[in-house]
C-alpha cells in the first residue's frame, strides 16, 4: 500500500483535499493511506510515508523539507496551486503516485 503525506500550515483545506484524494482512490480501486499534518508534525510523520506533498501556502519550506526527507529518499513536492484550490483529488493523487513510481 502506498502512503502519502500532505503537509500544510493549519490543516483545514488540506483535510478536504485528503478526503477528495481518498474518494478518487476508492473510485479507482487504489489502496492508499493518505494523511494530512501541520508543518510542526512533518519531521516526525515524514519517515512513515512514501512521498510528501506540501500545500501551496507553505511552498517556501520546500527546500527545508526536501533536505529532511533526502536521507530517507522520500520525494517532496508542492501541490499544484490550481489543483489544490479546485480540490482536484484525482489529479493530486495521480501526481503523488507518479512521485512514488
Amino acid at each position: 500500500m502506498k502512503r502519502i503525506l500532505l503537509c500544510c500550515a493549519a490543516g483545514m483545506s488540506t483535510s478536504m483535499v485528503v478526503n477528495r484524494m481518498k474518494q478518487a482512490a476508492r473510485d479507482q480501486q487504489i489502496e492508499v493511506e493518505i494523511k494530512a499534518v501541520g508543518v510542526e508534525e512533518f519531521t516526525d510523520a515524514m519517515p512513515e510515508f512514501d512521498c510528501c506533498l506540501l500545500g501551496p501556502q507553505i511552498k517556501s519550506r520546500l527546500e527545508d523539507f526536501k533536505a529532511q526527507a533526502a536521507p530517507k529518499r522520500i520525494p517532496v513536492t508542492v501541490i499544484n496551486s490550481m489543483d489544490y484550490g479546485m480540490m482536484r483529488g484525482a489529479r493530486i493523487l495521480a501526481d503523488a503516485l507518479a512521485l512514488i513510481a
